[in-house]
């Protein structure tokens, strides 16, 4: 017998599967909360993947505290050195096709270099991969010049009359320019702009449809409001970051992006993957290597290289714009394994890639000025929290 029609809805929607909630780890709520209670943070969005699956999502706190937007799946954040693991991306693509090769001078491919010399009078004779290891000496583009810099091109001659800081090769030192010429590169050789590049090369084909230099006019609701903790109230201050539209500054490779965490996420499953997904490669495993091997030998590298953070410069390397963890130590990486890669953002955002435990933990805040943002409460908060609830102490 046929049901009434007034329970004809009902039954319909009995029927219907239900959808299934974001899978969440137990402690990571608590983990971030703490931090919001601290005024540390506004929101945060916090995700966990594997090769095939996420683990974890979840949205907290707000994007906007003073109209009370909420943090969701699809909030915008500027992303800042996590730009650098993209463009080393994007030129090991060119190399895998046989258009370069990390080991060329980088004035086979921008020929003013050629003219480069060393603190000492020497040719400086770069290669790309001391660009992308910040081993180069080259000096930064600074200055009204550099502010009104329109194109990648724009800043060549800027990076040049810079003095060169040390001999190549001699230290590390985090360099901007070097990633932000290692991009000009991926132009000249690929013949595109670089965000063309990403786009038609990487992005794309990945599906991130959340991530790019320039956020159109329906995107820029979405981006997160930057926030400074204010060292007299304890309260967060909301900070003026318009983000650039096209034309109007340069599409820069060392912190240039903005992306949703989903998005970066699974960038980062690709990595974790081996190089490619779902079918498509996009990295052969000789090139992965070069972003996730230290290419820095005994130079001690990263943030931690002072007294307030345990002189850990030997528990790190580089590989191509990759931070690399080659000893854990206590504090933020205690639950990571040796050869953990990833990078950090100014503004609080984290993405690191453990291939030993085959996960991946991306952590999307916008705080402006963290003493170091790698080696925030609330990196190590949610990493701990993270691990734990996998079973990973």
């Amino acid at each position: 017998m046929p049901l009434p029609r007034f329970l004809a809805p009902l039954a319909f929607a009995l029927a219907l599967p239900l959808l299934a909630a974001d899978p969440k780890l137990p402690g990571v709520t608590a983990a971030i909360q703490s931090s919001l209670d601290a005024r540390d943070i506004a929101g945060a969005v916090t995700l966990v993947i594997t090769k095939d699956k996420t683990v974890h999502f979840e949205t907290h706190g707000f994007a906007d505290v003073a109209t009370k937007r909420p943090m969701t799946g699809d909030t915008l954040f500027n992303i800042m050195s996590m730009t650098k693991p993209v463009t080393a991306t994007a030129l090991l693509m060119l190399q895998d096709e046989g258009k370069l090769s990390v080991a060329d001078p980088v004035a086979k491919y921008l020929p003013e270099f050629a003219a480069l010399k060393t603190p000492s009078g020497q040719p400086a004779n770069l290669t790309l991969a001391q660009l992308l290891t910040h081993t180069s000496g080259l000096g930064e583009a600074s200055g009204p010049t550099a502010q009104s810099a329109k194109t990648l091109a724009d800043l060549v001659p800027l990076w040049l009359a810079a003095p060169m800081k040390y001999e190549p090769g001699a230290k590390w030192q985090y360099t901007q320019s070097g990633i932000n010429a290692a991009a000009r590169i991926v132009e000249v050789v690929s013949g595109q702009t670089f965000p063309a590049f990403l786009h038609t090369r990487l992005f794309g084909p990945l599906g991130l449809t959340h991530t790019t230099h320039y956020p159109t006019a329906a995107q820029l609701p979405l981006v997160a409001t930057p926030y400074a903790k204010n060292k007299t109230t304890g309260e967060l201050d909301a900070v003026v970051a318009t983000p650039p539209a096209p034309g109007t500054r340069p599409p820069t490779g060392n912190a240039g992006l903005y992306a949703s965490a989903r998005d970066y996420a699974r960038f980062c499953q690709m990595l974790l993957n081996g190089g490619s997904l779902d079918g498509h490669r996009y990295l052969s495993p000789a090139a992965l290597k070069f972003l996730t091997t230290p290419q820095t030998g005994n130079l001690p590298t990263g943030f931690f290289q002072n007294d307030t953070y345990g002189q850990r410069g030997a528990h790190y390397g580089w590989g191509l714009a990759t931070c690399i963890l080659k000893t854990p130590h206590e504090g933020v990486p205690a639950m990571l394994s040796p050869g953990t890669y990833g990078h950090g953002g100014a503004w609080g955002t984290q993405a690191w890639i453990d291939p030993v435990r085959g996960v991946a933990y991306v952590l999307m805040v916008q705080r402006t000025n963290f003493p170091n943002s790698d080696a925030s409460d609330v990196r190590r908060n949610f990493q701990q929290a993270a691990a734990s609830a996998l079973g990973r102490n």
